[in-house]
């Protein structure tokens, strides 16, 4: 049975069924600690209760093109275990992440992508992420902030 749950911090490791915490530890003790403070919300589809694919919504990213309080909340990491990618499961659960901020009030909801990622990035356009706040550059490479009016 599929469903989407929000994740009890408990089972924080059974994401690594979708990413490699342990090849990506600063990530993964980021999120964890995100999570722990409140400020983190991730949200994982299941499939048969394993975890195939998450989305978070973090709330205070200290970064107003990301986030303000109350009113902006920011789409963080979402992911897709590899081999189930472009079955669906990432428009599903990015549904989900726009109708919790909707419904807990939000006016605003961002993210960032990489340009070179096409895939993703068309996705979110057609999902109505098509304000771009900002376009710059970091160690991955060229990136741009979107946001979508709720």
């Amino acid at each position: 049975m599929d469903e989407i749950i929000k994740l009890d911090i408990k089972n924080f490791e059974k994401c690594n069924n979708i990413w490699n915490m342990e090849k990506n530890k600063e990530l993964k003790d980021r999120f964890y600690n995100e999570l722990q403070n409140k400020n983190r919300i991730t949200f994982v589809y299941t499939k048969d209760e394993e975890y195939i694919a998450e989305v978070s919504v973090v709330f205070n990213k200290n970064d107003e093109d990301y986030t303000i309080l109350g009113k902006r909340i920011y789409i963080s990491r979402i992911i897709v275990k590899k081999e189930l990618r472009g079955k669906g499961y990432g428009k599903k659960l990015m549904n989900y992440a726009i109708e919790y901020a909707k419904n807990n009030g939000y006016k605003e909801i961002s993210l960032g992508v990489n340009i070179d990622n096409y895939i993703a990035f068309k996705l979110y356009v057609d999902l109505g992420f098509t304000k771009i706040q900002y376009i710059g550059e970091d160690s991955d490479g060229k990136y741009v902030k979107l946001i979508k009016s709720l």
